[in-house]
């Protein structure tokens, strides 16, 4: 059965988005000493809270970062977003085909969330159906933002899906009892949990929403 809500998320499913912010992180951070490879940064910061990132740089760095530094990591990412960012491959065709109940949810801030995908043609097909980490307070992998987001659409978790690309989120959909497709557009994870479908393209997934 096709679910009633799709639930996307942005970085990395709509969004070609975790290459460029990770090289603005690495860069950003290097200014304050510790030297990080954008892949590591890739591998260990993908989906994560930023809070948390900026704790394990600190750790890293054995030293507290200023507080001017995530405002600076913000204002580096969009103004590379707006000249650099584009869509992931298929995107725009699938949320175009897409004519159910659908809606973002992703632990950047709304300000970034619009950003992205306003620059990449994709917010019209949104509107105002974007839900934040920071509105809700909760963060991936708890389940509370995908649950906020469907109560929100008003629709009950075992009628959605969630569309995510890193851990965290496979792991949020899973614990709110909603579908959960794992986007793998780079090959498939280890330790991927049970119970999710892995999809290497968009249009594969357009394919199985289509039925």
């Amino acid at each position: 059965m096709l679910p009633a809500l799709i639930i996307f998320d942005c970085d990395g499913t709509l969004v070609d988005s975790e290459v460029l912010g990770n090289e603005v992180l690495v860069a950003v951070v290097g200014e304050h000493g510790l030297e990080l490879s954008a892949e590591e940064a890739l591998q260990v910061f993908r989906g994560g809270k930023m809070a948390e990132c900026v704790a394990e740089l600190e750790r890293r760095l054995g030293l507290p970062l200023p507080d001017s530094f995530v405002p600076e990591l913000r204002r580096r990412t969009a103004e590379v977003f707006k000249t650099s960012l584009q869509a992931v491959p298929g995107a725009l065709d699938l949320v175009r085909a897409v004519t159910g109940a659908k809606c973002v949810a992703s632990s950047g801030p709304r300000a970034k969330i619009e950003l992205s995908l306003a620059v990449t043609g994709l917010l019209p097909h949104f509107g105002d159906h974007i839900f934040s980490s920071y509105e809700v307070g909760i963060w991936k992998p708890a389940p509370g933002l995908f649950l906020h987001a469907a109560r929100a659409m008003g629709f009950v978790p075992e009628d959605c899906a969630v569309v995510e690309d890193s851990m965290p989120g496979f792991e949020a959909g899973l614990a709110a009892g909603m579908r959960v497709f794992a986007f793998q557009p780079h090959g498939r994870e280890k330790d991927l949990p049970e119970g999710v479908v892995v999809v290497e393209h968009l249009a594969q997934l357009h394919q199985l929403l289509a039925g």
